[in-house]
C-alpha cells in the first residue's frame, strides 16, 4: 500500500485526484495539506473517504501520518518549500505544480539523490499534453523555426506556465531554433517578442477562459505546422498521469522530468 499526502488538498486540482486515490485498491489518502483547513478531517475538507487530517504544512503532515509519496498541487509561491521538506524527510515526492526553474530541478535532483528518493515533476500530467511535447520534439528534429505560446487563466500569475517552460527544456535536448528575426533587428519593444527559455520563444497570455493550453508554431518556407493542447474546465485530464506517477515516483532515484520517462519508456 502506498501511503499519499496531498498537499493542496481543497485546491481546484484535487477532487477527482482524491477520489481516484480512494477507489484505488493499492493507494491511501493518509494526509492533506491546506491552510485554510488545517485541523479538519480529509472527509470534511475535500469529501474523502479517508480516515486521515487536513495540516497546516507539510512539515506537519509528515510528523503527523505515515507518508510515502506527497502530491503537491499548490503554487509557485509554496512548492519549493512543500517539496524540499518532503525529500529532506525522505519522502518520495510527484509535483504538479509551477513555479520550479532548471535551476531548482538541477538543486532537487542533488538533494533526491543525497536522500535516496524520487521525484517525478510535470508541468502538466495530462496524457495528451506529454503527447504534444513528444510529437513537438520528433518535429523539431527535422525543422528550424518555432515558438510556444502558453495560454491561461488570470489567476495564474506566473509565467511562463510549467507546461510551456518544460516544453521549451524538451525541445532544447534536440535542437536550438534558428531566430526567424534576431533581437538587434528588431525595431520597437524587444519585449513583444516573448521571452527565451531554454532557446525558443515563449509568448504568454493571461485571459479569462483559458486553463492551461500550449500551442507550439513550427514555421518552414511557404508552409506552417501547428500542435495545440486545449485541457476543458475541469482538472479531470491531469488524473491518469499523476495517478501513474504517484505509483512509480519511489522506482528510482532524483528527479524525473514530465511523464514522458514512464510513457514512452524504451
Amino acid at each position: 500500500m502506498i501511503n499519499v499526502c496531498f498537499a493542496g488538498v481543497t485546491g481546484w486540482t484535487a477532487p477527482p485526484i482524491v477520489a481516484a486515490i480512494d477507489r484505488a485498491d493499492d493507494l491511501t489518502l493518509t494526509a492533506g495539506v491546506s491552510r485554510s483547513a488545517a485541523g479538519q478531517s480529509l472527509a470534511e475538507a475535500a469529501g474523502s473517504k479517508s480516515a486521515g487530517r487536513v495540516y497546516g504544512s507539510v512539515a506537519e503532515a509528515l510528523a503527523a501520518a505515515p507518508v510515502d509519496v506527497l502530491v503537491d498541487y499548490t503554487s509557485a509561491a509554496a512548492v519549493k518549500d512543500n517539496v524540499w521538506t518532503a525529500v529532506r524527510a525522505g519522502v518520495n515526492v510527484v509535483v504538479g505544480s509551477s513555479g520550479l526553474t532548471a535551476d531548482d530541478y538541477a538543486e532537487l535532483d542533488r538533494l533526491a539523490r543525497e536522500h535516496s528518493v524520487g521525484v517525478i515533476a510535470a508541468g502538466n500530467f495530462s496524457v495528451m499534453a506529454t503527447v504534444l511535447r513528444r510529437a513537438a520534439a520528433m518535429a523539431a528534429e527535422h525543422l528550424d523555426h518555432w515558438e510556444i505560446i502558453d495560454y491561461a487563466g488570470v489567476t495564474k500569475p506566473d509565467v511562463p506556465s510549467g507546461t510551456a517552460r518544460e516544453l521549451a527544456e524538451t525541445l532544447a535536448t534536440v535542437r536550438t531554433p534558428e531566430p526567424a528575426v534576431p533581437l538587434g533587428e528588431l525595431h520597437g519593444p524587444v519585449e513583444a517578442r516573448g521571452a527565451e527559455v531554454a532557446g525558443s520563444r515563449i509568448h504568454s497570455v493571461r485571459l479569462p477562459s483559458f486553463v492551461v493550453s500550449t500551442e507550439i508554431v513550427f514555421g518552414g518556407p511557404g508552409e506552417r505546422l501547428v500542435m495545440r493542447h486545449d485541457p476543458g474546465t475541469d482538472p479531470s485530464p491531469y488524473v491518469a498521469g499523476t495517478m501513474l506517477a504517484v505509483r512509480h515516483a519511489g522506482e528510482e532515484t532524483g528527479v524525473r522530468r514530465g511523464l514522458d520517462s514512464l510513457l514512452f519508456r524504451s
